[in-house]
């Protein structure tokens, strides 16, 4: 079996480690939000609440901001975990250059999430999340001009 050594491998490693761990956190987190707030959206959920009580709520606002920051994650981490990747072992980019787009776009999603929970004023969201944007769509672009020898 052959092994690829990469240079930017165990930052890419640990970079997209990091933003995954910070996205599977949500979970538990809409979780913490359906218990406290006893909004559930599924009827075998509610177990100790009375028969009066068991109908499924799928609009309560808390629940619904962390379920969409996640969703959010969900859109835009994918993405960076393929072309992150991509990026370490095609891009012909100094390791520095990679590193920072990593370190650039964890941030990003860091701050999105804090601003997308903590309900903070626009456009702190927007802005985090088109930094991230431009940094998947900076690696794009870099893979595909060292793919076809631009």
């Amino acid at each position: 079996m052959a092994v690829i050594e990469s240079e930017e491998l165990p930052y890419f490693a640990t970079y997209v480690s990091i933003v995954i761990l910070k996205m599977m956190l949500l979970s538990p987190l809409t979780s913490y939000f359906r218990h406290t707030r006893n909004v559930f959206s599924n009827q075998e959920d509610m177990g100790s609440l009375k028969e009066k009580d068991k109908k499924p709520i799928f609009d309560d606002p808390e629940v619904e901001r962390v379920r969409r920051c996640h969703r959010n994650d969900l859109e835009n981490i994918v993405p960076f975990f393929a072309l992150g990747l991509l990026y370490a072992l095609t891009s012909g980019a100094a390791t520095t250059t990679i590193v920072w787009h990593y370190r650039i776009f964890v941030a990003s999603r860091f701050l999105h999430t804090i601003a997308y929970i903590g309900a903070l004023p626009q456009p702190s969201r927007g802005l985090s999340f088109f930094v991230g944007f431009f940094v998947n769509v900076s690696m794009a672009v870099q893979i595909i001009m060292n793919s076809w020898n631009f």
